[in-house]
C-alpha cells in the first residue's frame, strides 16, 4: 500500500522531509492528528507544523499570506517555517491558542510528490517522543516511534548526513521577523 493511501485512511507515516525525518498524517484528519500527538506523548497545547506543496495550497489553509512571506519563501535558502495568523480549513488540535499555524513550503522531492498525490497538507513532527532528543537521521530515530506508525518510508534510509528541523519564524503585523528557532 502506498503512503497516500495509508495517510488518505487516517494513517501515520515516518517520512524524510527537507529537514530531519518526520512523522506524519493528514493534516485535515483530528483522528490521525490526536493519534500522532499520542505517539509522542506530546501536550496537546503543544501545535503542531505543517507542510504544504505550494503556494496555491497554502493560501487555502491561511487567510492571508504577507508579502514578507512570500518574498522570504521565494529567497530562502534554508527550510523555513513561517507562522502565519488566521489558519482556516484546519483542525483546531493543529493551531496555536490563538488560532496560528506553522507551515512549510516543501521542496522535497519526496514530500512533493505525497502532497501532490494527497492535495491536502501533511503535518510534519520530528520523528522523536516529545522532550527527547530530534532524530538526525534514519538510524537515529527509536524502535518505539518505528513500531508505533502504519508506513516507514524506504527514501533516503541510508542517508547518514546528520539534518536540522528548519528555522522558525513569525512575521509581525508591522512586517518585522520574530526568530522563534534559528
Amino acid at each position: 500500500m502506498k503512503e497516500t493511501e495509508i495517510l488518505e485512511r487516517g494513517g501515520v507515516i515516518l517520512y524524510p522531509t527537507d529537514t530531519i525525518w518526520g512523522l506524519g498524517c493528514d493534516a485535515t484528519n483530528r483522528q490521525a492528528i490526536e493519534r500522532i500527538i499520542r505517539i509522542k506523548g506530546r501536550p496537546k497545547n503543544k501545535s503542531l507544523i505543517i507542510l504544504v506543496k505550494d503556494i496555491g495550497m497554502l493560501s487555502d489553509y491561511v487567510e492571508s499570506i504577507p508579502e514578507k512571506a512570500l518574498e522570504l519563501i521565494r529567497n530562502s535558502i534554508k527550510p523555513l517555517t513561517i507562522i502565519y495568523p488566521g489558519a482556516k480549513n484546519l483542525p483546531t488540535d493543529l493551531l496555536s491558542n490563538d488560532g496560528s499555524i506553522g507551515i512549510r513550503v516543501v521542496g522535497h522531492e519526496y514530500c512533493q510528490r505525497i502532497l501532490s498525490e494527497l492535495k491536502k497538507p501533511i503535518v510534519s513532527t520530528s520523528a522523536n517522543i516529545s522532550g527527547e532528543e530530534s532524530p538526525k537521521n534514519y538510524s537515529q530515530i527509536s524502535p518505539r516511534i518505528m513500531e508505533s506508525v502504519d508506513y516507514i518510508s524506504m527514501e533516503e534510509r541510508e542517508d547518514k548526513a546528520e539534518h536540522q528541523a528548519s528555522s522558525i519564524i513569525r512575521i509581525t503585523e508591522e512586517g518585522g521577523v520574530d526568530v522563534i528557532r534559528e
